[in-house]
């Protein structure tokens, strides 16, 4: 349990109601989340998928992502959507404690109650009895998963008639703001990944569990981890934390052809290395980038459960993980994240009237 959250704290990783008109999402009192299935060939099964959605009444009650540390976030399971047409977020989610679709659900649930759907596949082994050191670094698989997640929501009833046509966006936190970038069409560079934990200079954490696991990763089969990830569909994408950013090939940033909104928490001088992202935010043409200065790494985790630092410190984690580095409450730091999403997908994908 120690190694999988020592793991997990480094990889994870006013909002204004619309009114409804035609061809256009609107806030909802609800939201509702219900599980799909999308077929991948290249993971040779189906992914698990999870979408919150804006939802009338009904449904039951369930609780997502809670944990002996974390507050879940409340939805109703299988409750009927609200008619209308709604812009499509396809979620990525980190690895480790950070690695599931439910981990996220203090995101996607506004997100969804603010008139979005959201979609989040599980992307195999990045977490929970099945992690694996190894699938956890072909990260050249995971935007293949979202990929098959846009596939199948667009032909799932009833989510493909409530999805507004050409209207999709992506949003990635910690290893899925690494995803995000793939997707878009930045490209990872084989060597640099297999060179990542020659030292633990970039990843400690990581790196020592894939030594532990028995991993080499210049043995590792990449032959397909420099290629090209993007999808055209996605039309704005929005990076959080992103992790690893320092394996990329540097010039494909430059030929990133939509916007893309990176967001650091941390103050300057305290962003770990391996996810500071502004030079990369300068190199997309439509790049933009901020931080919150008052938040770190782990404030992409749920709002810690009281006790819940000290049983990690029983745990002998040696990493914060209820700590956000400022005098903000984790709330408040969710509040602001949400916040600026939200804002960044309406401007990017609400229908104008």
């Amino acid at each position: 349990m120690k190694l999988l959250i020592k793991l997990a704290t480094l990889l994870c990783g006013i909002i204004s109601p619309v009114l409804m008109a035609h061809n256009s999402a609107s806030a909802s009192e609800f939201v509702g989340v219900r599980q799909i299935s999308a077929p991948s060939k290249e993971r040779g099964s189906d992914l698990a998928v999870t979408v919150w959605y804006p939802a009338d009444p009904g449904g039951k009650p369930v609780t997502l992502g809670e944990s002996v540390f974390f507050v879940g976030t409340d939805a109703m399971l299988e409750a009927p959507i609200s008619r209308g047409k709604y812009p499509l977020i396809l979620l990525s989610h980190g690895a480790g404690l950070g690695g599931t679709p439910q981990a996220m659900s203090w995101i996607a649930t506004p997100l969804a109650k603010q008139g979005f759907i959201v979609v989040a596949p599980t992307h195999p082994g990045n977490a929970g009895a099945n992690r694996s050191a190894a699938e956890t670094m072909k990260l050249w698989l995971r935007p293949a998963d979202i990929t098959a997640t846009l596939d199948a929501i667009e032909k799932d009833a009833p989510f493909k008639d409530s999805l507004e046509a050409g209207k999709v966006g992506a949003l990635g936190l910690s290893a899925g703001g690494n995803t995000v970038l793939a997707l878009v069409g930045a490209r990872i560079d084989p060597i640099r990944l297999a060179s990542y934990c020659d030292t633990d200079a970039l990843n400690p954490s990581l790196c020592g569990w894939v030594r532990q696991s028995g991993v080499d990763l210049h043995a590792m089969d990449m032959k397909l981890a420099g290629r090209n990830n993007e999808d055209r569909r996605i039309q704005f994408a929005m990076a959080i934390d992103p992790a690893p950013v320092d394996v990329f090939q540097t010039n494909t940033f430059s030929e990133v052809s939509i916007p893309v909104e990176i967001v650091n928490l941390g103050r300057p001088g305290k962003i770990p290395r391996t996810a500071l992202a502004s030079g990369i935010a300068k190199a997309i043409p439509e790049g933009k980038y901020s931080t919150i200065e008052d938040a770190s790494h782990y404030s992409m985790f749920g709002v810690c459960k009281p006790g819940a630092a000290e049983i990690a410190d029983s745990e002998k984690i040696g990493d914060r993980i209820c700590s956000d580095g400022g005098g903000h409450p984790r709330l408040e730091i969710h509040k602001q994240l949400v916040n600026m999403v939200t804002e960044a997908f309406d401007r990017a994908l609400k229908t104008e009237h």
